[in-house]
C-alpha cells in the first residue's frame, strides 16, 4: 500500500510541494473519515424518521384522525 501524500501550494511563489503524509496525519484523517461517516449515518437517520412522521400524518389526516404534536410540526403551510 501506498502512502497517501500532500499537495502543498505556496501562493506567494507558486512552489508545489508534494510530500507523504506523517503518521499523525494519516491517523487524524482516518478519524475525520469515521467522524463523517458517523455524521451522514445520523443524518439519514433523522431524514428517514421525518420522511416516516410526516408519512404518518398524511395518513391520519387522509383517514380524519387526530395528528400528534409531533406530526403536525411537520406540517409546512
Amino acid at each position: 500500500m501506498t502512502t497517501p501524500t500532500a499537495i502543498e501550494v505556496d501562493c506567494s511563489t507558486g512552489v508545489v510541494t508534494e510530500r507523504e503524509l506523517t503518521a499523525e496525519e494519516i491517523t487524524q484523517r482516518e478519524a475525520d473519515a469515521a467522524a463523517f461517516a458517523a455524521a451522514k449515518a445520523e443524518e439519514e437517520a433523522a431524514a428517514a424518521a421525518l420522511a416516516t412522521l410526516k408519512a404518518s400524518a398524511k395518513a391520519k389526516l387522509i383517514a380524519g384522525e387526530a395528528l400528534t404534536e409531533e406530526e403536525a410540526a411537520t406540517i409546512v403551510l
